[in-house]
């Protein structure tokens, strides 16, 4: 099946919360909708110290999602979309919140939300898209204990996926053109990443932190900060023959803005062609960046997974494999099941297997993950 439909033919499904009396008072109405990931771990790896990690765990990531949405007469669309995760400590954390306004001309978002480089971005199929997606949301790898002497995992250790969002959620503008034949391309600026460095990513990555203070312009000329973000990005969908595809590619440049020594402006692309022949799915992905760095600059990552569906049943599997001149190489296997046993409903199963290269260890590890998806 097509992967991460285009952004502006989309279209948002939810329930309807608000009651006549509000709906009268405001001119939105209030939508919500999220999803529930849990899972149980049992993981295998290779120990490093003096510290065990637990055989088995419980992983699980909520979200709950706040949707605003009219058309005016005119025919101008007007949104507000808010996302909050609410596994952190039994507290929520807003993660994106924006504005959006869509026509036939095409879709602006204005806000905490990622950008044209990942919204438009071609995601390998996979086993699990929670677990070996263009974004891992569960993974069981203790890299603490895999690698001590790689001191604090970067998040994109934790998170060994692929996505191109340097820019993360900080603010930004982004606009989409309307699909025209199968083609959508996109842009976004963000003012400011308020990123302190970008030393070191596992992989494709992100940036560790969004600007999103409202009490201020944020500084500018800070020793080791990456600045103003620029992201362009473009695919297509069609089919010829009975054999649908999408090809996509994507670019993304962070101003460094003073320099503290061997560090350069950030800069990642990516290119990707995911093809459907009925039931069966094939798809590879390529994307790299410079770490931020003159040196040790370079950072690339392959991406290549297969799927078929059946009834309820789609069988997936995917190879991953990062080359990166700060933390080493690292190769993912992954291979798995899920079964949709009612709308928005699936159970999902799936073993992976690392392999972790770098100058200080030579670690492997086995995750296997059993769990379930409620979109509501």
């Amino acid at each position: 099946t097509m992967k991460k439909v285009l952004l502006s033919s989309a279209a948002i499904l939810g329930l309807a919360v608000a009651s006549p009396a509000l709906a009268q008072d405001n001119a939105l109405d209030l939508q919500i909708n999220g999803h529930y990931k849990g899972y149980v771990s049992y993981i295998d790896q290779d120990d490093a110290g003096t510290a065990e990690t637990r055989d088995v765990d419980w992983l699980q990531e909520t979200e709950v999602h706040l949707q605003g949405e009219t058309t005016l007469d005119n025919g101008l669309t007007v949104g507000v979309h808010v996302e909050a995760e609410v596994d952190g400590g039994d507290s929520a954390a807003i993660d994106e919140s924006y504005a959006y306004f869509s026509g036939a001309w095409g879709r602006v978002n204005a806000g905490d939300e990622d950008g044209a480089a990942y919204l438009l971005q071609v995601a390998a199929p996979s086993a699990d898209s929670n677990v070996d997606g263009i974004r891992q949301f569960v993974s069981g790898v203790n890299y603490t204990n895999l690698d001590p002497t790689n001191g604090s995992p970067t998040s994109t250790e934790i998170a060994l996926d692929y996505d191109n969002d340097a820019a993360n959620d900080a603010n930004k503008l982004t606009y989409l053109t309307p699909v025209f034949g199968g083609f959508q391309a996109g842009a976004s600026y963000t003012p400011d990443t308020q990123a302190t460095s970008f030393t070191g990513l596992a992989n494709a990555g992100s940036a560790p932190n969004g600007a999103t203070s409202t009490l201020g312009n944020a500084s500018d000329d800070v020793a080791g900060s990456y600045g103003s973000a620029y992201e362009v990005g473009a695919r297509y969908e069609g089919i010829v023959n009975n054999v649908g595809f999408i090809l996509g590619a994507g670019y993304t440049h962070v101003d460094l803005e003073e320099d503290l020594g061997t560090q350069d402006d950030f800069e990642e692309w990516n290119v990707g062609l995911d093809v459907d022949l009925g039931a069966f799915g094939l798809g590879v992905v390529y994307t790299e960046n410079n770490n931020g760095q003159e040196t040790l600059d370079e950072n690339e990552t392959w991406v290549v997974g297969a799927d078929y569906t059946t009834g309820p049943f789609k069988l997936g599997a995917s190879y991953l494999t990062n080359d990166n001149d700060f933390t080493g190489d690292t190769d993912r296997y992954t291979g798995g099941v899920v079964y949709t046993y009612g709308p928005g409903m699936s159970l999902r199963g799936s073993i992976s297997y690392l392999d972790v290269d770098n100058a200080s260890v030579d670690a492997d590890a086995t995750n296997v993950l059993l769990g379930t998806q409620i979109n509501f």
